[in-house]
């Protein structure tokens, strides 16, 4: 299915469609990643950031959690998104 399209200039840019910007979410600076598969066709993905990358932008956290703590910590954070969507209906 043909989402949008894309023209390439003689500096062999591109524009990415606004409306893919948005569903990727896209912004100025995100790096693409192009893939090919056993076929030879390609896709196109944004580079999503690692905990290494995170790392070397804002340097090592100071905090220092175990494994349970983290799994506590996300199962609060869910249980309060859950909770504000069920508080809009």
């Amino acid at each position: 299915m043909v989402v949008a399209t894309s023209r390439v200039t003689n500096q062999g840019q591109i524009s990415v469609p606004a409306e893919v910007r948005k569903a990727l979410g896209i912004r100025a600076g995100t790096e693409l990643v192009w893939d090919r598969n056993e076929k030879g066709e390609y896709t196109v993905r944004p580079k999503r950031l690692g905990l290494a990358d995170l790392n070397r932008i804002f340097g090592a956290s100071p905090v220092r959690l175990t494994d349970q703590e983290l799994r506590d910590a996300r199962r609060e954070f869910l249980g309060s998104r859950l909770k504000r969507l069920d508080s809009k209906k």
